[in-house]
């Protein structure tokens, strides 16, 4: 009988914790990892697979997307879950809140949130969770049961949502995110849901660490004004547009406003999320030295790493907070490559042409914000080696360790002994220009149109059987659910 199901041979092994890549095989038994060694003997698997030289790495575990806000959740958590493939993603973990998009239903957790995993059961190609963002008064109350019964660890707080909707001004704030009358979602209310998280951890302290908030750091008062400002200007309604009447000023006096409430609530795990500029990155750092005792984690996107307001295509490239000018696209790397980033993900959503462009399809502002990007995330990242000073090992913390260890996803993020068995071969001498109909994703377009990224991702594995090669998804979905914190 063979001790193994799978070995993957003649690869080279990007661990979180090694400088180096080790030249050693892989050795997989029932969907974990068994054994790292040189030369295993391959009459002792199943199978063999001989990686011809190329990467594996951790499965990326992207943090931040989007299943579900523009197409119903059952297509998306099918279609975007093999785009996640594609790009080595091997687990997703998806906001999630009641309101206008996803379902668009309001109400309690209790009743909505076990349509979302039936909707999702079955679809996906990868492994998956969800954040849940608590709207209301009566989501706060319901926080130690998401916690304990469904195994939500994660929270999320939309700050411009106080009176800005998802893609510009709201007439009608309880009307968008379907809260009742009488309720307000603005600063009193971020405090009351600080306040709760805590009180959950204080009360579950075995699994307090893997419970965290993140925060979306826009303030909805400056960027309103400032979008009636770029409006009335007359200037082209592009993507500096969209810049500007979003300016980075907004995201650093709500990550100072967000940090501030941290230290008066005393909840410890705080992520500020998709962090665009230099001025929202020297906020967060300027809190994290006034408040040492909260444990931040900083987070940026693919999309703002390699995208900014003049090499998007159009204004496709659209999306909250929006791109910037290639200086705070630099400011980004300065601050990704002196270790003050913690993970980098996707922010992918899945928005479709005839969805994302109004009318005239030229006008910023009537255009739907988000676009999907997971697809490059990984092979992004390898190709900016090339021209920065970017290790694999470093990549392998940003892309899988980091996010993994922060939400409780104790079985991923590492090629190692007793983990998950989730791994993406990468050719780091493959280059190809990004096309959108080359994507696995439903969205025809991308900002990343004619980019040249000079790294592929070839194969990906979920807990051993292989879901990703030769450009398309392999098998049906096998995706599970991933109740948090999990266990290896």
């Amino acid at each position: 009988m063979a001790s193994y199901d799978l070995i993957i041979k003649n690869s080279l092994v990007v661990l979180h914790d090694q400088e180096k890549p080790l030249a050693v095989d892989i050795a997989i038994k029932d969907g974990k990892i068994a054994k790292l060694e040189a030369n295993i003997d391959s009459s002792q698997a199943i199978e063999t697979v001989d990686a011809g030289g190329k990467l594996a790495f951790p499965g990326v575990v992207d943090a931040h997307q989007h299943w579900g806000i523009y197409n119903p959740l059952d297509i998306d958590t099918a279609s975007e879950s093999k785009a996640c493939a594609q790009g080595g993603v091997t687990t997703a973990i998806s906001y999630m809140r009641t309101g206008q998009y996803y379902l668009n239903k309001g109400g309690a957790y209790k009743d909505f949130y076990p349509e979302v995993l039936e909707k999702a059961s079955g679809k996906a190609y990868v492994d998956y969770a969800f954040h849940l963002a608590p709207l209301t008064s009566e989501h706060i109350g319901e926080i130690p049961e998401l916690i304990s019964k469904f195994g939500v660890n994660s929270f999320k707080i939309f700050m411009f949502y106080g009176s800005y909707g998802l893609h510009g001004r709201s007439t009608s704030q309880n009307e968008f995110l379907m809260i009742p009358e009488g309720e307000r979602y603005d600063v009193a209310h971020f405090e009351f849901v600080m306040r709760a998280i805590q009180k959950a951890r204080k009360e579950m302290p075995k699994v307090a660490d893997n419970i965290s908030l993140s925060l979306h750091c826009e303030t909805a008062e400056i960027m309103t004004a400032y979008t009636k400002m770029v409006e009335e200007s007359g200037r082209p309604k592009d993507l500096e547009a969209y810049h500007l009447s979003r300016p980075p000023h907004s995201e650093g006096l709500a990550i100072t406003i967000a940090s501030y409430l941290a230290h008066e609530t005393e909840l410890p795990n705080i992520n500020l999320l998709h962090l665009t500029s230099f001025k929202a990155i020297d906020a967060a750092m300027k809190m994290t030295l006034a408040f040492p005792h909260v444990n931040f984690r900083r987070e940026v996107t693919i999309g703002h790493l390699l995208a900014d307001i003049k090499n998007s295509k159009g204004i496709g490239g659209k999306v909250n907070p929006p791109l910037r000018p290639r200086e705070d696209v630099e400011a980004l790397w300065e601050h990704l490559l002196a270790g003050n980033i913690d993970w980098v993900a996707s922010d992918h959503a899945c928005c479709r042409e005839e969805t994302k462009f109004g009318t005239p399809k030229e006008d910023v502002f009537v255009a739907k914000s988000g676009f999907g990007g997971a697809e490059y995330l990984l092979a992004g990242l390898v190709s900016e080696t090339k021209v920065r000073k970017l290790s694999y090992q470093k990549i392998a913390q940003l892309t899988a360790w980091n996010s993994a260890q922060r939400f409780g996803l104790n079985n991923k993020g590492a090629i190692a002994v007793g983990y998950d068995a989730d791994i993406a071969l990468v050719d780091p001498n493959a280059s190809y220009v990004v096309k959108a109909d080359e994507s696995l994703s439903e969205q025809e377009y991308t900002p990343f149109e004619g980019f040249t990224i000079n790294a592929k991702v070839t194969d990906t594995w979920l807990r051993g059987k292989k879901i990703f090669a030769d450009g398309n998804v392999i098998g049906a979905p096998m995706g599970q659910y991933q109740s948090r914190p999990t266990s290896k």
